[in-house]
């Protein structure tokens, strides 16, 4: 019989022989703990039956890019191992990874975060959405349930629409490429549609995988038409929903959305046709109402409006002409007087120095348009009679002569001749040459000097 062992060697030899045993498992995570300055993560994997304790080193589980949570499938390789304090077996996990599903979620999210760093799925960056498309294009396959789901819908809401089906294969391996070559195929077809419908019917995470393949999700981003998705249900959503122009629950609410409905169209047109007409008649009456107002001013009612004022305006000026005309004449006659005054006066000083006769006075006073001068004596006849009276001939035809030097000045003062010299002496009606044979110097009295004076202006 053998020895008995202690615990410790007891726990010890198991421990050798549980980490020569290496394992893959795939299990449930049920527990996670990961605490900050522990060297090592500690989780649970379980099935429906049973639970396997397990860590993972620090310096390896930093490495991963895996986020452990709560229910997450993983697979997990390594080796069993025996804590011998506590006498409890472990799973020393060397790797670790997503299992099945997980596995591609975690490809799935990584893809979409990159595109989102690259502004794919920026609303901004997303195509409108035609309000009345004339011809759409329906990619699908032919053979399923979508096809016919769409074209059903197509059909009741809006009829008048042209309808191209792409048929693809919509899952397995040479589905991605072939929903590419479809997508070009409907940019490409004559007439080119308003609108691309992007369908497929529901289907298990791995059926839609084809959805979430980068080069379709590139394609459908860069498509110059807008694109609507409806791929499965209302829960799933693939990386194509996320930069299509619209993404719908499924491929009945895709059709919907890219098409109105034919009634709804009706109202809308009635609604629209009730609104110009309303604003139509709006127009009217207020170009009316314009009309009448423009109708209403005085210019458009009679000319008279236009010529009366000039008419005015000529009318003062006539009656301004008429004033004028008088006032000129009076205002002459006036002068006249004034002239005829002074002229008497002038004549009366003169009489009653020499003696001159009074018939002489009156001639000269006809000749200047004296007392004759009635009112309709013309101001030119006045101006001609004063400058008359002031010609230096009428003063030498009154009797009176001037006398020049030979050198052609006239002779004013004794002074300016000597005896000898010959003189010219102008009268009225000639000149004479005579010499100078004496000089006799003679003072005028005051009358003299005013008759001499009157002479000589």
């Amino acid at each position: 019989m053998a020895q008995p062992l202690s615990v410790t060697q007891a726990l010890t030899l198991a421990k050798g022989s549980l980490e020569q045993l290496s394992a893959t498992i795939v299990g449930e995570v049920s527990e996670f703990s990961d605490k900050p300055g522990y060297s090592a993560v500690y989780f649970t994997l379980t099935d429906k039956s049973g639970a396997l304790p397990c860590l993972i080193w620090r310096n390896i589980f930093d490495k991963l890019e895996i986020t452990l949570r709560k229910g997450m499938l993983l697979e997990v390789s390594g080796a069993f191992s025996l804590y011998v304090a506590k006498g409890r077996m472990n799973f020393n996990a060397r790797t670790l990874c997503l299992a099945g599903e997980g596995d591609l979620r975690l490809k799935v999210a990584l893809l979409a975060q990159k595109l989102q760093t690259e502004g794919l799925m920026q609303p901004s960056r997303k195509l409108p959405l035609p309000e009345f498309p004339t011809t759409v294009a329906v990619i699908t396959s032919p053979r399923g349930k979508a096809i016919h789901d769409v074209l059903r819908t197509l059909r009741r809401r809006y009829p008048c629409a042209e309808v191209q089906i792409v048929g693809v294969p919509v899952e397995g391996e040479g589905a991605p490429a072939a929903l590419i070559q479809g997508l070009q195929v409907a940019i490409a077809a004559r007439p080119q549609p308003q609108v691309i419908l992007l369908v497929r019917g529901g289907g298990s995470y791995e059926d839609l995988m084809p959805f979430n393949n980068e080069q379709l999700v590139r394609a459908i981003a860069a498509s110059p038409v807008p694109v609507i998705t409806g791929i499965g249900h209302e829960p799933d959503t693939t990386i194509a929903d996320m930069v299509s122009s619209f993404r719908a629950s499924t491929p009945t609410a895709a059709a919907e959305k890219a098409v109105p409905v034919l009634d709804e169209l009706r109202a809308l047109h009635s609604q629209r046709a009730r609104a110009l007409a309303t604003a139509l008649s709006n127009r009217m009456l207020h170009l009316n109402q314009q009309l009448k107002a423009l109708q209403s001013r005085p210019v458009f009612k009679g000319s008279a409006v236009l010529t009366g004022e000039l008419q005015l305006a000529l009318e003062q000026t006539g009656f301004r002409l008429q004033r004028a005309l008088p006032d000129s004449l009076a205002q002459s006659a006036r002068s006249v007087t004034v002239w005829q005054e002074r002229l008497r006066q002038v004549g009366g000083t003169v009489l009653s120095a020499k003696g001159f006769a009074a018939s002489r006075l009156d001639n000269r006073l006809r000749q200047l348009g004296g007392g004759m001068l009635a009112p309709f004596c013309t101001q030119r006849q006045v101006f001609a009679a004063q400058l008359n009276s002031l010609s230096p001939l009428a003063v030498l035809a009154r009797g009176y002569s001037v006398t020049y030097t030979k050198e052609g000045k006239v002779l004013s003062t004794l002074d300016a001749v000597d005896c000898g010299d010959t003189l010219c002496v102008r009268l009225a009606d000639g000149s004479l040459d005579c010499t100078v044979d004496a000089k006799r110097a003679q003072l005028l009295d005051a009358t003299d000097r005013e008759v001499f004076d009157d002479a000589t202006r």
